[in-house]
């Protein structure tokens, strides 16, 4: 199947108040998590890039696009797994390959922590590990700054200050710069100030220590907003992480910059279909 033939077989959708796009097919979805600056249609390079009958599914996480906020101005990860469980008990799957993406890795990762029976395998993604802050403390200084700046800037100033961090090289590579850039430029900030809180109070590593499911690790080795050290503390905490990668000329927006690269990655965790 032509890519172009994959593009268009890729819908919209909606469920328990969150919006989505999915590329249907047979066996177990792949259900993807997108990162604070982005969205559902920031991983179609990945999408392309992954076997044309993989089932994909990915959100517009709760506060993003025409989905839903949630109802805890300070949420946790926690909260994002909640609502995950309540797409996909709408979306009537009882099981998913599960990636996230930077914050969505703290998402992903909460929920395969506390629902390990719907996850078939786990993929964490240019990692944040969030900042363990305590329900009710205030956000450290650097993490309340993003708050602020959208609210000061908005987000279309907020978003050509700060996108090109995200990618590798991005004078060589503007038409991922563009679609980095776009994606951050249509938050809202009410919904983004609520993952800002999330990404405070998240604690990867202590996720990682009660996950069980096959994961694997993926950065880009030029990542400068989640270093590759925090890629290596989170596969040292996992019991069964069974890959881990640095990925070479790549920065923080994997999936965009290096999408053949990830999938190979993911082929890892996809479950072989028979015809």
């Amino acid at each position: 199947m032509t890519a172009l033939a994959a593009i268009a077989r890729v819908t919209s959708g909606s469920a328990a108040g969150i919006d989505f796009l999915r590329r249907p097919g047979p066996g177990t979805p792949m259900m993807l998590l997108h990162g604070i600056g982005s969205r559902a249609d920031s991983f179609m390079p990945l999408i392309n890039a992954l076997p044309a009958d993989l089932d994909v599914i990915a959100w517009n996480a709760p506060g993003y696009g025409h989905s839903q906020p949630l109802g805890k101005t300070a949420p946790t990860p926690q909260t994002y797994a909640e609502a995950l469980e309540r797409l996909l008990d709408a979306l009537d799957l009882r099981r998913v390959v599960l990636v996230g993406h930077s914050l969505g890795c703290l998402f992903a990762a909460s929920f395969a922590a506390h629902r390990p029976d719907r996850v078939a395998g786990l993929a964490l993604l240019s990692p944040a590990l969030g900042y363990k802050v305590a329900a009710g403390a205030e956000l450290p200084p650097n993490v309340q700054a993003r708050i602020d700046e959208i609210e000061a800037l908005g987000p279309t100033t907020f978003a050509a200050t700060r996108a090109a961090r995200l990618v590798y090289n991005p004078e060589a590579h503007p038409q991922v710069l563009e679609a980095v850039r776009d994606a951050m430029a249509a938050v809202n900030p009410a919904g983004y100030a609520q993952a800002v809180r999330a990404l405070g109070a998240g604690d990867l590593i202590a996720d990682a220590a009660l996950i069980r499911s096959a994961t694997v690790v993926a950065v880009g080795a030029e990542d400068v907003v989640t270093p590759p050290a925090n890629a290596r503390a989170l596969h040292a905490a996992l019991a069964n992480a069974i890959d881990y990668r640095e990925i070479a000329d790549a920065g923080h927006a994997l999936p965009q910059q290096a999408p053949a690269d990830v999938a190979a990655l993911l082929a890892q965790l996809i479950e072989p279909r028979h015809g």
